[in-house]
């Protein structure tokens, strides 16, 4: 069993450049079973309105253990997540379950990025490809990677669990967690560098 690992290899302030660096990662892998999935943190009613009239595929849940730990029983059915077309538009409703995430999971790859990215507005949120192939590079000692290989431009957050504030967008390379022992950062700026970009931080596990 192995685990992916994150390198970010491109900063930005413009949510479109992140978008465009990230699709040329992705495009350095095998798409031929690639999805791809949105995800954004709302805090305010406005914002879960707006989301919830613009994306009406998404689904939207809550994620707070505690709330879990209170009512096991989940009436609001937010817990196991409720498609936006069945969600509450009461104001009074949704501001006592704030924060609400909003998510759309494994779609054909092009279906809905640039109108996630023009929604995503000052909430955390993430795209990320998945079941793409890294290629194998024999010259580099590199080895052709498929469960771990994932692309994310994050939008105003650098940390791959959502859960910090930035100014920027941040876009993570995932590659396979080994030993540490170097071969994941190799293999990271790697693929960074068919892009033009280089690792610029730390791994995020």
């Amino acid at each position: 069993m192995s685990n992916p690992i994150a390198y970010p290899v491109f900063r930005t302030t413009d949510p479109v450049l992140a978008l465009r660096v990230a699709r040329q990662l992705v495009a350095v892998g095998d798409q031929q079973y690639a999805e791809v999935s949105v995800d954004v943190e709302l805090c305010a009613v406005p914002e879960v309105l707006r989301i919830r009239e613009a994306l009406l595929d998404a689904w939207f849940r809550k994620e707070h253990v505690e709330d879990w730990a209170r009512d096991p029983s989940d009436p609001t059915g937010l817990h196991g997540g409720v498609h936006a077309p069945e969600l509450s538009s009461d104001p009074d409703f949704l501001a006592s379950h704030l924060p609400l995430w909003a998510s759309m999971e494994y779609r054909p790859v092009g279906s809905v990025e640039e109108e996630f990215t023009a929604l995503v507005g000052p909430n955390l949120g993430e795209i990320w490809w998945s079941s793409l192939i890294w290629p194998d590079v024999p010259d580099r000692d590199i080895h052709g990677e498929a469960s771990n290989a994932r692309v994310s431009p994050l939008f105003n957050c650098s940390t791959k669990g959502l859960d910090q504030h930035a100014d920027d967008h941040t876009v993570l390379v995932r590659v396979r967690r080994r030993n540490l022992d170097g071969s994941e950062e190799r293999h990271a700026a790697w693929l960074a560098e068919q892009i033009g970009q280089s690792v610029i931080g730390p791994p995020q596990e």
